[in-house]
């Protein structure tokens, strides 16, 4: 029975260890940073590149479930590219946008250290374009872009520290509409783009930290 007891005890102080840090009131703060890089085959081609880091904070309306939003900022550059004999020059662009991400997030405890996370996000971004030259040289501004999408991201979070969490997180199921205006403010068609996918891509993966309080 005292063994009994005893192994009772330490079941509910690890299940109470591992809930700490997304119990009801606290409060995350931190963000993810996501980066890729890829050389088209055209000839001439550079790589071409993205960047994106996103600040965030989020609290926990239960036990193991948080709302939030992140703020941050997005780069993307895809360079021009020569043409056959260099007689033909297809503009690239360089893009910089304002990025909005409010999220919802659920907690599953794996053990003390490691736990799954799925998130809800609708991420957002406000962007300038800029024409890119076959050299990479960045020239004048040709419009705006906004860009709005609903993701649902599987993820997990490890904690070296129960008031720190270092997070893995995966493409998973994806939707993005892009829509592109001209500097006189006029849409222009057929250069957006209405986008679904769906799966882990493990090349492309979004890498974070979040301090619990």
């Amino acid at each position: 029975m005292k063994k009994l007891l005893l192994s009772l005890v330490a079941v509910s102080a690890f299940a109470f260890a591992a809930q700490a840090q997304t119990e009801k009131g606290k409060i995350i703060v931190g963000g993810n940073v996501a980066f890729d890089t890829h050389k088209s085959d055209a000839s001439g081609a550079k790589s071409n590149s993205s960047f994106q880091i996103v600040p965030s904070v989020g609290y926990f309306v239960s036990d193991n479930i948080a709302v939030g939003t992140g703020i941050g900022y997005g780069y993307s550059k895809m360079n021009g590219i020569a043409g056959p004999n260099n007689n033909t020059i297809v503009n690239g662009i360089k893009n910089t946008s304002f990025v909005v991400n409010p999220f919802g997030r659920y907690y599953a405890n794996l053990s003390e250290s490691f736990k799954f996370f799925g998130q809800l996000s609708v991420p957002m971004a406000f962007g300038t374009d800029k024409a890119v030259d076959a050299e990479g040289n960045t020239g004048a501004k040709t419009g705006k872009t906004t860009e709005i999408g609903v993701a649902l991201s599987p993820g997990f979070a490890f904690y070296p520290t129960k008031k720190i969490g270092i997070e893995f997180a995966l493409n998973g199921l994806n939707y993005n509409t892009l829509r592109k205006e001209d500097t006189n403010g006029d849409r222009i068609k057929g250069a957006g783009y209405d986008e679904f996918s769906f799966g882990a891509n493990f090349f492309s993966p979004k890498i974070g930290i979040q301090f619990h309080f």
